[in-house]
């Protein structure tokens, strides 16, 4: 009796529990709405026709017969702008997530500046079309030549061209499958001192050769450039004995520890007054300006040039050494310069170029015509 006078209690509230949450529920329906509306009531008329015109779209989208709807190049272009000018657009967008729309919008911006590239006119040349004609000569018929060197030729003629402007007609004259010219720093010391080392090169027969060279650092310019076979201490003492007569030479000479100098060396130095520094040992940096000019000599010269014994040896650097490098190769490290100075005419509108081949016309020294 009891029992099932407390299981008629426990029924009765339960319907009186959920008849309440019944009630509570719909008086609590309507405030999202509600609020809603007084939400829209502080929006301007713009903002509630924009996002009446996205949910219009997404239902339009929507409501194609099939089972996965594909947005049309226009209709996203029209969300990405509807999107844009609704506040709170997110909420507003139903059909997609918010990062397609930001990919969207991203693609649109490169089409916008891909078109806008290709409608743009290119700038006019501010340099004549003798100066233009005369980079692609250049750089046609120095294959070697890139825009820095090329620039330091035009320098000499007094023709002063930026190097980017170099480089644009540049990649017109050569293939793009041509190697490009390499831009290189040097330390420009600020000292009047020599400095010299061995070159080793292999002949037709495939024999050793060497060549022994003294170079200027403040200058650049090659002072003394020897061939030979067996590079004794006597045969390289006696080259610094011959470019240093009457004990005229340079405050210091800088060479490495190799057993070629010897004490030999030293003894004609100091004779002549000049301090030797000798290098550390595996530390070719110390010795930067004979590196530089290796590497130039066997890039510009031997590179391409089959060496046949010592005389053509001796002949082919002396060509390289005295024609070229010193007389018509500017250089980075003076500015632009030539080691050795050359009186040349100015270049004047109208004014002819003389070229001028160098060894078999692997290089091309450039002149105004007088």
């Amino acid at each position: 009796m009891v029992s099932s006078f407390g299981l008629r209690i426990r029924a009765q509230v339960t319907r009186v529990v959920a008849k309440a949450r019944s009630l509570l529920y719909e008086s609590v329906r309507p405030l999202p709405l509600v609020a809603g509306f007084f939400k829209d009531l502080a929006r301007s008329r713009g903002q509630l026709i924009a996002e009446n015109a996205l949910l219009r779209q997404q239902l339009i989208v929507a409501s194609r017969k099939v089972k996965r709807p594909v947005f049309k190049d226009s209709e996203r272009g029209l969300l990405v702008l509807l999107s844009r000018i609704v506040h709170g657009g997110q909420n507003a967008v139903l059909l997609v997530k918010p990062e397609t729309i930001l990919r969207w919008h991203r693609e649109g911006f490169r089409l916008f500046w891909r078109w806008k590239s290709r409608a743009r006119k290119p700038p006019e040349s501010k340099i004549s079309a003798e100066q233009i004609a005369l980079i692609r000569q250049i750089a046609q018929e120095n294959r070697l030549w890139g825009a820095e060197r090329i620039r330091g030729e035009l320098l000499k003629l007094g023709i002063t061209i930026a190097k980017r402007t170099i480089q644009r007609y540049m990649r017109r004259a050569r293939p793009p499958t041509l190697p490009h010219g390499q831009t290189w720093k040097t330390f420009l010391a600020n000292h009047t001192v020599w400095a010299c080392d061995f070159l080793q090169v292999y002949d037709i027969w495939f024999r050793p050769l060497f060549a022994f060279f003294v170079i200027d650092i403040k200058t650049r310019e090659v002072i003394q450039v020897g061939a030979t076979r067996a590079p004794t201490k006597q045969w390289t003492a006696q080259q610094l004995r011959n470019i240093t007569p009457f004990g005229e030479g340079p405050d210091a000479i800088i060479r490495d520890r190799d057993s070629k100098f010897g004490t030999e060396f030293d003894r004609v130095a100091k004779g002549a007054g000049i301090k030797v520094v000798r290098t550390a040992v595996k530390y070719p940096l110390m010795n930067a300006t004979c590196e530089r000019y290796l590497g130039s000599v066997r890039r510009e010269c031997l590179d391409h040039i089959i060496i046949l014994g010592r005389r053509h040896l001796a002949h082919v650097l002396g060509i390289y050494s005295r024609d070229y490098f010193n007389r018509a190769r500017p250089h980075q490290g003076i500015g632009q310069r030539l080691p050795v100075a050359v009186a040349t005419e100015k270049f004047i509108a109208g004014a002819t170029i003389r070229s001028v081949r160098v060894l078999g016309g692997l290089h091309h020294d450039y002149r105004v015509a007088a």
